[in-house]
């Protein structure tokens, strides 16, 4: 699979299953994504939940995309807080995707995330053999 096929696959999905750690113990949530030219992911998320808490604590997390046609992604990576210029290209994107995003700026302990990829694995179990591709991302 090529950075421009997982590009176009990933934009086709808006949700995501985000795994992060606390105390040793997976937890996991949906979020609403979006996609950069780079592969990273960038969600929003109120400052005061549990999985904002967890990246702050540890930045290491997983994400699942997709399960359409029996399609998914697999996306382990790195997550930051960006501020300043970088926050404001971030939320470019995310609102690109989400329009009703700036609706939520206004609330009271909005955050934004970005998860920078190391691993991914794109999986298409519909055909036979199943396709199966892994990636490691700088």
């Amino acid at each position: 699979m090529t950075r421009a096929e997982l590009l176009a696959f990933l934009r086709m999905h808006r949700l995501a299953v985000v795994s992060t750690l606390h105390d040793g113990a997976p937890q996991a949530a949906v979020v609403g994504i979006a996609v950069t030219d780079d592969l990273e992911i960038i969600f929003d998320t109120l400052t005061t939940s549990r999985k904002y808490n967890n990246l702050r604590s540890d930045p290491r997390a997983a994400l699942v995309i997709g399960w359409d046609a029996e399609q998914t992604v697999q996306y382990e990576g790195v997550a930051d807080f960006p501020v300043g210029a970088e926050l404001a290209a971030c939320k470019q994107v995310y609102f690109a995707a989400w329009p009703d995003g700036p609706g939520r700026e206004a609330w009271p302990n909005i955050g934004y995330v970005r998860m920078r990829p190391q691993w991914v694995r794109f999986s298409d179990f519909a055909q036979t053999p199943p396709r199966i591709e892994e990636m490691t991302l700088p």
